[in-house]
């Protein structure tokens, strides 16, 4: 039997690669992993969240990105691709490109069957070394739940809100998001 080699890459060589490419990859321990499309639901989840803490960020020291603002976890070497991120005050980017944010206070991901587990474990270990985050937001799409995380020295605090009267607190960047503007025309 032969085993399949595995190519490996330097953080540089993956940038040059991922500048050029027409979809989005990320990139962990010299190994680059296309990502997948997002369903209807995961998209309309995302645009609602976004022009919802838009709104809120007007004329304030903060920025929200949606989906293709890449983020880099230095200690980990992790770059990867959030579903919307936000960051406040002195925004941090990796170089010249000014497509890498290094310092996200707020990472909100939507949940999908084939990323749940990675987004609730190893990617979430991996942003949990950020000295930047804040809070960590996991958003199911089968149903109105929302997961928020925050940050409490070393700790990480878990509050969870479930149905359309529900509403997320973020209390770093001082927004609120009700579930029923966050799940605004997707069907449960």
């Amino acid at each position: 039997m032969t085993a399949v080699a595995k190519n490996f890459y330097t953080q540089e060589q993956y940038l040059a690669l991922e500048r050029a490419a027409s979809c989005k990859s990320e990139y962990i321990n010299g190994e680059i992993f296309a990502m997948a499309g997002a369903s209807r639901a995961h998209n309309l989840i995302s645009v609602n969240i976004a022009g919802a803490l838009g709104g809120q960020l007007k004329g304030r020291a903060c920025e929200a990105y949606v989906a293709d603002m890449r983020v880099k976890v230095s200690n980990t070497g992790l770059y990867t691709y959030p579903d919307i991120v936000v960051a406040c005050g002195d925004i941090q980017l990796e170089d010249q490109h000014h497509d890498t944010l290094l310092n996200p206070m707020v990472i909100i991901e939507v949940l999908s069957p084939s990323t749940e587990q990675y987004d609730r474990g190893e990617k979430f270990a991996h942003y949990r070394r950020l000295p930047s985050l804040q809070e960590y937001v996991l958003v199911t799409q089968e149903h109105m739940r929302v997961e928020h995380y925050l940050r409490d020295g070393e700790r990480w605090i878990l509050t969870e809100w479930n149905g359309a009267d529900a509403v997320l607190n973020l209390t770093t960047i001082d927004c609120r998001l009700s579930l029923r503007e966050i799940y605004d025309k997707v069907a449960l």
